[in-house]
Protein backbone atom coordinates (compact mmCIF):
# COMPACT_ATOMS: atom_id res chain seq x y z
CA UNK A 1 0.00 0.00 0.00
CA UNK A 2 1.82 3.38 -0.85
CA UNK A 3 -0.13 6.21 1.13
CA UNK A 4 1.64 9.40 1.23
CA UNK A 5 0.79 12.43 3.81
CA UNK A 6 0.03 15.52 2.32
CA UNK A 7 -1.03 17.46 5.25
CA UNK A 8 1.71 20.29 4.91
CA UNK A 9 1.25 20.61 0.98
CA UNK A 10 -2.20 21.46 1.40
CA UNK A 11 -1.94 24.63 4.03
CA UNK A 12 1.15 25.84 1.00
CA UNK A 13 -0.19 28.52 -1.29
CA UNK A 14 -1.07 26.77 -5.01
CA UNK A 15 2.11 25.67 -7.05
CA UNK A 16 3.80 24.40 -4.09
CA UNK A 17 5.61 21.37 -5.28
CA UNK A 18 6.82 18.23 -4.30
CA UNK A 19 8.98 15.39 -4.95
CA UNK A 20 8.50 11.83 -3.80
CA UNK A 21 10.53 8.67 -4.52
CA UNK A 22 8.58 5.63 -4.41
CA UNK A 23 10.57 2.58 -3.72
CA UNK A 24 7.98 0.19 -2.61
CA UNK A 25 6.72 -3.46 -2.51
CA UNK A 26 3.72 -3.98 -3.88
CA UNK A 27 1.52 -6.54 -1.43
CA UNK A 28 -1.01 -7.21 -3.78
CA UNK A 29 1.28 -8.85 -6.25
CA UNK A 30 4.44 -8.98 -4.47
CA UNK A 31 6.14 -6.66 -7.36
CA UNK A 32 8.09 -3.85 -6.61
CA UNK A 33 6.72 -0.14 -7.68
CA UNK A 34 9.62 2.63 -8.13
CA UNK A 35 9.76 5.65 -9.69
CA UNK A 36 9.49 9.53 -8.85
CA UNK A 37 6.14 11.51 -8.66
CA UNK A 38 5.90 15.22 -8.65
CA UNK A 39 3.36 16.76 -6.07
CA UNK A 40 1.86 19.79 -6.76
CA UNK A 41 -0.82 22.16 -4.80
CA UNK A 42 -3.62 23.36 -6.92
CA UNK A 43 -6.58 24.95 -6.04
CA UNK A 44 -8.88 21.79 -5.52
CA UNK A 45 -6.33 19.63 -3.85
CA UNK A 46 -3.14 18.11 -5.11
CA UNK A 47 -1.88 17.10 -8.93
CA UNK A 48 0.17 14.04 -8.94
CA UNK A 49 2.07 12.99 -11.69
CA UNK A 50 5.18 10.94 -12.84
CA UNK A 51 6.40 7.66 -13.90
CA UNK A 52 6.05 4.44 -11.77
CA UNK A 53 7.90 1.47 -12.61
CA UNK A 54 6.78 -2.18 -12.10
CA UNK A 55 6.64 -6.12 -13.01
CA UNK A 56 3.75 -7.82 -13.33
CA UNK A 57 2.71 -11.51 -14.31
CA UNK A 58 0.95 -12.17 -16.96
CA UNK A 59 -0.72 -15.65 -19.10
CA UNK A 60 0.68 -16.09 -22.39
CA UNK A 61 -2.53 -15.80 -24.78
CA UNK A 62 -0.71 -18.65 -27.36
CA UNK A 63 1.69 -21.24 -25.32
CA UNK A 64 -0.54 -20.57 -21.72
CA UNK A 65 3.20 -19.98 -19.96
CA UNK A 66 2.99 -17.47 -16.82
CA UNK A 67 6.46 -14.70 -17.53
CA UNK A 68 6.98 -11.57 -15.98
CA UNK A 69 6.03 -8.22 -17.95
CA UNK A 70 7.63 -4.94 -16.95
CA UNK A 71 5.61 -1.82 -17.11
CA UNK A 72 5.93 1.93 -17.01
CA UNK A 73 2.91 3.85 -15.69
CA UNK A 74 2.80 7.08 -16.75
CA UNK A 75 0.51 9.14 -14.11
CA UNK A 76 -1.65 12.48 -14.20
CA UNK A 77 -4.23 11.95 -11.45
CA UNK A 78 -5.91 14.72 -8.66
CA UNK A 79 -6.63 14.18 -5.66
CA UNK A 80 -9.30 16.31 -3.73
CA UNK A 81 -9.45 16.42 -0.04
CA UNK A 82 -12.49 14.70 1.86
CA UNK A 83 -11.76 17.26 5.19
CA UNK A 84 -10.87 20.58 5.11
CA UNK A 85 -7.29 20.86 6.60
CA UNK A 86 -7.71 24.25 8.34
CA UNK A 87 -11.25 23.81 9.97
CA UNK A 88 -11.75 20.09 10.45
CA UNK A 89 -15.40 19.96 8.07
CA UNK A 90 -16.31 18.17 5.84
CA UNK A 91 -15.99 18.56 2.21
CA UNK A 92 -18.13 18.00 -1.02
CA UNK A 93 -16.39 15.56 -3.01
CA UNK A 94 -17.13 15.20 -6.71
CA UNK A 95 -18.15 12.03 -8.65
CA UNK A 96 -15.59 9.82 -10.35
CA UNK A 97 -12.16 11.82 -8.39
CA UNK A 98 -9.98 10.54 -6.10
CA UNK A 99 -9.33 11.38 -2.94
CA UNK A 100 -7.07 12.73 0.05
CA UNK A 101 -9.09 10.51 3.35
CA UNK A 102 -9.65 12.18 6.63
CA UNK A 103 -5.96 11.50 7.79
CA UNK A 104 -4.62 13.61 4.78
CA UNK A 105 -2.89 11.03 3.23
CA UNK A 106 -3.46 9.74 -0.24
CA UNK A 107 -3.31 6.53 -1.42
CA UNK A 108 -2.25 5.81 -4.46
CA UNK A 109 -3.03 2.19 -5.03
CA UNK A 110 -6.77 2.20 -6.41
CA UNK A 111 -5.15 4.57 -9.52
CA UNK A 112 -2.15 2.20 -10.02
CA UNK A 113 -4.53 -0.81 -10.58
CA UNK A 114 -6.51 1.57 -12.86
CA UNK A 115 -3.15 2.19 -14.52
CA UNK A 116 -2.23 -1.41 -14.55
CA UNK A 117 -5.23 -2.95 -16.24
CA UNK A 118 -5.64 -0.25 -18.61
CA UNK A 119 -1.47 -0.83 -19.75
CA UNK A 120 -1.66 -4.44 -19.83
CA UNK A 121 -2.18 -6.06 -23.70
CA UNK A 122 -5.46 -7.29 -24.74
CA UNK A 123 -3.66 -10.85 -25.92
CA UNK A 124 -0.01 -11.17 -23.96
CA UNK A 125 2.34 -12.88 -25.42
CA UNK A 126 5.57 -14.28 -23.74
CA UNK A 127 7.80 -13.38 -26.67
CA UNK A 128 7.04 -11.79 -30.28
CA UNK A 129 7.72 -15.42 -32.14
CA UNK A 130 5.49 -17.24 -29.53
CA UNK A 131 4.68 -20.95 -31.49
CA UNK A 132 1.85 -21.24 -29.02
CA UNK A 133 0.12 -24.72 -28.45
CA UNK A 134 -0.14 -27.97 -30.99
CA UNK A 135 -3.63 -28.00 -31.36
CA UNK A 136 -4.31 -31.80 -31.41
CA UNK A 137 -1.67 -32.85 -28.16
CA UNK A 138 -1.15 -29.49 -26.47
CA UNK A 139 2.40 -29.80 -26.63
CA UNK A 140 4.16 -26.22 -25.94
CA UNK A 141 5.55 -25.57 -29.21
CA UNK A 142 8.01 -23.31 -28.11
CA UNK A 143 9.90 -25.93 -26.33
CA UNK A 144 10.53 -28.21 -29.35
CA UNK A 145 7.84 -29.62 -32.50
CA UNK A 146 5.02 -32.49 -31.59
CA UNK A 147 5.03 -35.74 -33.60
CA UNK A 148 1.49 -35.38 -34.49
CA UNK A 149 -0.22 -35.25 -37.74
CA UNK A 150 -1.44 -32.26 -39.31
CA UNK A 151 -3.38 -33.43 -42.30
CA UNK A 152 -5.93 -31.00 -43.39
CA UNK A 153 -9.70 -32.09 -43.33
CA UNK A 154 -10.40 -32.17 -47.15
CA UNK A 155 -13.46 -30.54 -46.46
CA UNK A 156 -11.29 -27.03 -44.96
CA UNK A 157 -8.50 -27.69 -48.09
CA UNK A 158 -10.04 -24.99 -50.05
CA UNK A 159 -10.27 -22.62 -47.44
CA UNK A 160 -6.35 -23.05 -46.83
CA UNK A 161 -5.23 -22.63 -50.40
CA UNK A 162 -3.81 -25.91 -50.30
CA UNK A 163 -5.97 -27.49 -53.19
CA UNK A 164 -7.33 -25.87 -55.86
CA UNK A 165 -10.13 -28.15 -56.29
CA UNK A 166 -12.89 -29.44 -53.97
CA UNK A 167 -14.77 -32.51 -54.05
CA UNK A 168 -18.13 -32.18 -53.00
Amino acid sequence: MIKINVAQQLKQPLGVTRLYKVSEKDKANGCRVEGELKLVRTDKGILITGELNTITTLTCSRCLSVFEYPLTLSLAEEYVPTLDIVSGTLLPVPEGLFTVDNNHEICLDDALNQYTLTSLPMKPLCRPDCKGLCDHCGLNLNNGDCTCSHDIDHRWAALTGLVSTVKR
